[in-house]
C-alpha cells in the first residue's frame, strides 16, 4: 500500500507539472524589460493581460519594475473586459494608476500618429481563443500596420492557443472584414506571436510594409498540449466548454438561434422560442457584464443544453445542420447572410449547408485550401511538438 501511495504521489506530481511548467512571454522578465529599458511605453491590455502564481496584472508589475508605462490601448470589450460584443469603447483614465486609456475600439481600430507620438514601444499582452473571428488578432493586425507606418516599436507577449487546430475554411478575399482580415482558416492553430510573424512574413499588412517586431516566447508549452485559460478571455466566453464550443457555434449569430448571450453559461446553450426545438429550456436575460441586449431576451427558448457533453475541441458543423433540420426551411434558417459570410469567410459555406450537403463532403471542400495554408503555417511555428 505504501508503495502504491509513493507511486501514486510521484504521479499526481509530475502531472500538476506539466502545467505549472507553462509560462506565457509577459512572465519572461528577463527578457521583456531589457526591450523596455530607457523607452516610453504604450501597453495594448486587457484583464487577460495577467501573469505569474499570483495573477498580477502585466500593467502592475511593470510599473512595480519602474519601466515607463505611458499610455494603455483599449480593444473591444475594454480595459476591463467587461463591454459588449460590439460596444465602442471611450477614451478615459485607469482609477487604480492614473493612466490615459485610448480606445481604439471606438472611433478607430487602429492607432492614429497622433496616439502614438509619445511612444517609444507598444507590448500586446491579449489571451486569444484560436478562431479567426475572435477580434484581438485583427487589433493586432492594426496595431502592427500603425507601428510600421509610425516607426514605433511592437513587442508581443506570446500565449498559448487554448483551441490549437488547424481546420474550416480559409478566408477569401471578398469577405475580409474585422471579423476575418487574413488568409487563414477558422481555426488557424497559431499562437498570437506565430500570427504576428506570419502577417509580417506573409506581407500583409498595407502596401507589404513590415513591423519591427520582437516575440517574447511561451514556456513550457508546444503545439498539441492542452492549455485551460486562468481567467475568461471575453464575456461570454466564461470557461472552457464554452471556449472549445465557440468556433462551432459562433456560426448561429447569424440566426434566430440563441447560443445562450443573456445566461450565464454562453456559448454552451443552443436554443429559440419554439418547442421544436428541444425539451431544454432557458430565458436570456439583460445581464451587466455579460450581455445587454441579447438576442430572445426574455423569451423562453427551447433547445439544447451542451455544458457537459463530451467535446475534445475543433470544428463541427454538426450542431448547425442539426438545427438547420429543425427549423423546417432551410432557405431562411440564416437570416443575417452576408454576416455568415464573413464569419465563415467565403459565400460557399452557406450554400453548401442549405443545399443539404453532408459535413463530409463539405470538409472535402476544404483539404486543398487547408493544406496549402498547413505548408505556409510550418515556416511560422515557434512551439514545435518533439
Amino acid at each position: 500500500m505504501n508503495r502504491f501511495l509513493c507511486a501514486l504521489s510521484i504521479f499526481l506530481l509530475s502531472f500538476s507539472g506539466i502545467f505549472a511548467q507553462v509560462k506565457v512571454g509577459a512572465e519572461d522578465m528577463s527578457s521583456l524589460l531589457p526591450l523596455l529599458k530607457g523607452k516610453k511605453v504604450g501597453l495594448v491590455v486587457n484583464h487577460t493581460s495577467i501573469i505569474g502564481k499570483n495573477q498580477v496584472h502585466l500593467l502592475d508589475t511593470l510599473l512595480s519594475a519602474g519601466v515607463n508605462v505611458c499610455k494603455i490601448y483599449a480593444p473591444e470589450h475594454g480595459f476591463r473586459g467587461t463591454a459588449d460584443a460590439g460596444e465602442k469603447i471611450k477614451d478615459g483614465k485607469d482609477l487604480k494608476t492614473g493612466l490615459p486609456i485610448v480606445s481604439i475600439y471606438g472611433a478607430n481600430r487602429k492607432p492614429t500618429p497622433e496616439q502614438l507620438k509619445d511612444i517609444d514601444v507598444i507590448i500586446f499582452d491579449i489571451q486569444d481563443v484560436g478562431a479567426r473571428f475572435y477580434t484581438y488578432i485583427s487589433t493586432m493586425h492594426y496595431l502592427m500596420e500603425a507601428c510600421a507606418e509610425n516607426n514605433k516599436h511592437l513587442i508581443i507577449g506570446d500565449r498559448p492557443n487554448p483551441n490549437d487546430y488547424v481546420d474550416g475554411p480559409v478566408m477569401q478575399d471578398d469577405c475580409k472584414s474585422f471579423v476575418g482580415m487574413h488568409s487563414i482558416p477558422i481555426l488557424h492553430g497559431l499562437t498570437v506571436g506565430e500570427l504576428a510573424l506570419m502577417i509580417n512574413g506573409e506581407k500583409w499588412l498595407k502596401n507589404g510594409i513590415k513591423c519591427s517586431l520582437d516575440i517574447v516566447k511561451n514556456q513550457g508549452w508546444k503545439h498539441g498540449d492542452k492549455y485551460v485559460l486562468p481567467v475568461k478571455p471575453s464575456p461570454n466566453l466564461p470557461n472552457e466548454q464554452s471556449i472549445l464550443l465557440y468556433p462551432s457555434l459562433c456560426f448561429f449569430e447569424a440566426t434566430n438561434i440563441s447560443v445562450g448571450r443573456g445566461t450565464t453559461y454562453p456559448f454552451q446553450v443552443l436554443g429559440a422560442p419554439d418547442p421544436k426545438y428541444g425539451k431544454f429550456t432557458f430565458t436570456p436575460v439583460s445581464l451587466e457584464g455579460w450581455d445587454k441586449n441579447p438576442l430572445n431576451m426574455n423569451k423562453k427558448c427551447y433547445g439544447v443544453d451542451l455544458r457537459n457533453i463530451p467535446f475534445q475541441g475543433g470544428l463541427s458543423l454538426k450542431f448547425f445542420i442539426d438545427f438547420m433540420k429543425l427549423s423546417g426551411d432551410n432557405e431562411k434558417f440564416i437570416t443575417r447572410g452576408r454576416w455568415f459570410e464573413l464569419l465563415a469567410g467565403n459565400k460557399i459555406l452557406a450554400k453548401q449547408i442549405t443545399s443539404g450537403m453532408s459535413e463530409q463532403a463539405i470538409r472535402a471542400s476544404w483539404e486543398q485550401e487547408l493544406s496549402k495554408y498547413k505548408k505556409m503555417r510550418e515556416k511560422y511555428l515557434l512551439y514545435l511538438q518533439l
